[in-house]
């Protein structure tokens, strides 16, 4: 079995999260356009919502979850004038997404809220409603939503909000809704200059946990924003393991299954994404191994 190097190799090596990075760069062609407010791309679709009033001159971005049991029963519900609910877009687990107003016009998704010195942001805002669950119970091996619905291990995080005392289970989005949103983030600030991209939490925090710790909405707000240039491409964060043996496992928790044996003290590794406690990372070395490890027993380098 060959002996894992505990120091960086050298000669610069090329992580999957510069690759990731690259390929969602803004150089590449965005899968979307907007023409007379509306989003054209594939798997784009509009239905119009009742539930809407007035142009509006949007300033900020604000993500959601719907809490809902599907993409489809939330546009349901949110073109139904009974909910006095709406929202811009409903982007699917699958990537899909459903227009319900053009992006000039005023939905009502934000409720009572204050940014920035603006209050009730459904005047000056864009709102993407996300398919996901959003809070979970753990119930035997599955994890249930509010509405009965079961999810598996493998859709279930468990992390603190940066509003709550104390952890608890979160349904995760897909690889397909995160990437939408960081096009759809990137598209919708260029073409409309927004200042600010925040979620539900943090406009009306004494209400709402959405989109909750499961989304990674400071990535997306550092890249929907232009602010991850060239040269931090460039330079990975690097950690070196402390304890004597890291677990490191296929998801961010101490559920999920180890994807490799424990990494040995020293091990110098290279963070691909934070989630609260737990970090995704790539180690230095020839094996390449992928996965995620508790951060208290990491220290920056």
């Amino acid at each position: 079995m060959p002996t894992r190097k505990t120091t960086p190799s050298k000669k610069k090596k090329v992580s999957s999260s510069q690759r990731q990075r690259k390929s969602t760069s803004p150089k590449k062609a965005a899968p979307f356009t907007i023409q007379n407010h509306c989003l054209i791309g594939p798997k784009v679709r509009q239905k119009e919502t009742p539930n809407k009033s007035g142009e509006i001159t949007p300033k900020y971005l604000v993500f959601h979850y719907t809490a809902g049991r599907s993409a489809q029963s939330s546009v349901n519900w949110l073109t139904n004038p009974a909910s006095k609910a709406s929202a811009h877009l409903v982007l699917g687990r699958d990537g899909s997404i459903t227009q319900l107003a053009p992006f000039n016009v005023k939905t009502w998704h934000a409720g009572v809220s204050n940014w920035d010195g603006v209050k009730f942001l459904n005047q000056c805002s864009i709102g993407i409603e996300m398919d996901n669950a959003g809070p979970l119970q753990q119930v035997g091996t599955t994890f249930k939503a509010w509405f009965g619905k079961e999810y598996p291990t493998s859709q279930a995080l468990h992390a603190k909000h940066k509003l709550n005392e104390e952890p608890c289970w979160w349904h995760t989005y897909t690889e397909a809704q995160i990437d939408a949103a960081l096009e759809l983030a990137r598209l919708l600030t260029s073409t409309y200059g927004l200042k600010e991209i925040v979620g539900h939490e943090d406009i009306a925090p004494e209400r709402k946990r959405d989109p909750g710790p499961a989304f990674p909405l400071a990535h997306i707000q550092s890249a929907g924003m232009g602010r991850n240039t060239e040269a931090e491409e460039e330079h990975d964060e690097c950690y070196r393991v402390t304890a004597s043996a890291l677990n490191i496992r296929k998801g961010p928790g101490r559920d999920f299954e180890a994807v490799s044996a424990p990494l040995p003290l020293g091990t110098m590794v290279t963070l691909l994404e934070k989630r609260d406690r737990w970090y995704k990372v790539e180690t230095n070395d020839e094996q390449d191994i992928e996965g995620w490890v508790f951060n208290k027993f990491l220290e920056a380098v």
